[in-house]
């Protein structure tokens, strides 16, 4: 088993966002390396050699090499009794992975880099594009976030008094709505979650701007 964990991660990137969230949230000592996604690092051979699709992050870990963001986040609840991030009953599990995937899946699935990327390529729009776009997908999508959050399950997090995986997504979502100027007045319950999970100690560690800093 290999004694080191090492998390391949951009310090912008949402996805590498939850998984630091996660380590944080364990307490498990890590070592980041920085694939810079501005310059294409996740393209080269040697990051391919980690994750085949290019992008980022990749958990090397247990003598592994993970990717997929939720899928590396349900494996440390798996092989971690300390975590919680997943509910006990297959009710409560599936509410969480419905709004992990919600965030994930749809949201941040057409608002990485490489689809706006080739959006602006394909319609030559500059920059005024890129924040329509973003404003758009992700505005609607938290929307229907806010949406699912009305309901009895909802607590002090995303599912109960208890963090969860769709807390370590919607985190980070709302920091890139923040970046792009989304307007998240009318979100109330995101906004309450988001303030709450920002205030714990393993949120403000796993920030971009302490991660760029370190």
């Amino acid at each position: 088993m290999q004694d080191e964990i090492i998390l391949y991660d951009y310090w912008r990137s949402s996805a590498s966002y939850r998984v630091r969230i996660a380590l944080e949230s364990l307490g498990l000592a890590y070592r980041r390396e920085s694939i810079d996604l501005l310059s294409g690092q996740q393209r080269s051979p040697e990051h391919r050699a980690r994750n085949p699709q290019g992008l980022v992050p990749a958990l090397s870990i247990d003598g592994h090499t993970l990717t997929q963001s939720l899928a590396i986040i349900e494996y440390l609840a798996e092989t971690r009794p300390e975590a919680r991030f997943l509910p006990a009953d297959p009710l409560g599990r599936q509410r969480v992975r419905t709004l992990s995937y919600a965030i994930a899946m749809e949201i941040h699935a057409v608002c990485n880099t490489g689809v706006i990327g080739h959006v602006m390529t394909l319609t030559g729009g500059g920059e005024e594009t890129r924040i329509d776009w973003m404003k758009k997908f992700i505005g609607e999508g938290l929307l229907a976030v806010e949406k699912l959050l009305d309901a009895p399950a909802t607590g002090t997090f995303c599912h109960g008094d208890t963090l969860t995986m769709a807390d370590f997504c919607l985190v980070p979502q709302v920091y890139n709505a923040e970046r792009w100027g989304v307007d998240l007045s009318g979100l109330e319950r995101v906004r309450r979650i988001t303030e709450t999970c920002r205030a714990l100690p393993a949120f403000q560690a796993a920030h971009p701007d302490a991660v760029k800093l370190a």
